[in-house]
């Protein structure tokens, strides 16, 4: 196959999704339609995935529904200690530590938090557990029994989420930080001991007008993360 065989219509499609994806930290208190969220729902479910084991489930909130939640989950934050089902990253290093940085600057920038300035910086990361005043926020889980593999393949579902609300004109925010009140959310939700979360995404229509919601992360180029053997 040459690049002239290739449906340039379809990898437009795709490139422009995906160079237009970001991830929204303020949303307008307008919902969604039921409608529209299955629709969403419906496009990631065609989400490739191990022996097609399909390994996620998802819990999504609408109406009274998210206002309770976040409000339940802001109480419990205040005094409860962390418990993720995953490990979280144990360290950043090198230029993985590079580009966590940057993105934490060009937020904090684009709000006027200034560097140093903690409790800011500690207010800004509350903002997660408020869901960024998202109306909707889904929480997605995966089979316990299939481990790491049933985490990655849910790892492909939300990233063919937040493609399906960036198609249907939505904002999205994958939160781990959500996940890291485990425990909390399967008690809350009613979620079964054998499945273990894996993250929220919080969603709705973005607030365009916020300037958290002006500023993009930037991408490493191919010669950073391809290696090529042709012999």
């Amino acid at each position: 196959m040459t690049t002239a065989d290739v449906d340039t219509e379809q990898y437009t499609a795709l490139a422009r999704l995906l160079d237009e994806r970001w991830t929204c930290r303020q949303f307008r208190a307008d919902p969604v339609p039921h409608e529209v969220i299955e629709q969403l729902l419906r496009v990631a479910q065609r989400t490739a995935s191990w022996c097609n084991t399909q390994p996620w489930q998802v819990v999504v909130t609408e109406g009274s529904g998210t206002d309770r939640f976040r409000e339940e989950l802001l109480t419990h934050i205040q005094t409860a200690t962390p418990e993720p089902d995953f490990a979280f990253p144990a360290q950043y290093t090198g230029v993985f530590r590079d580009r966590r940085r940057e993105c934490g600057l060009r937020l904090y920038d684009s709000v006027g938090i200034g560097k140093g300035d903690r409790e800011q910086t500690m207010r800004q990361a509350l903002r997660n557990f408020e869901l960024f005043d998202a109306p909707h926020v889904a929480i997605v889980t995966t089979e316990a029994d299939l481990g790491v593999y049933g985490a990655v393949d849910c790892g492909l579902y939300i990233g063919n989420f937040l493609l399906g609300a960036q198609s249907l004109g939505l904002g999205a925010a994958p939160q781990a930080a959500l996940a890291s009140y485990a425990p909390f959310l399967r008690t809350y939700f009613g979620i079964p001991d054998n499945r273990r979360v894996v993250a929220g995404i919080s969603f709705g229509y973005p607030d365009t007008d916020h300037p958290i919601n002006s500023f993009r992360t930037s991408r490493e180029d191919l010669d950073q993360v391809a290696t090529w053997f042709t012999d």
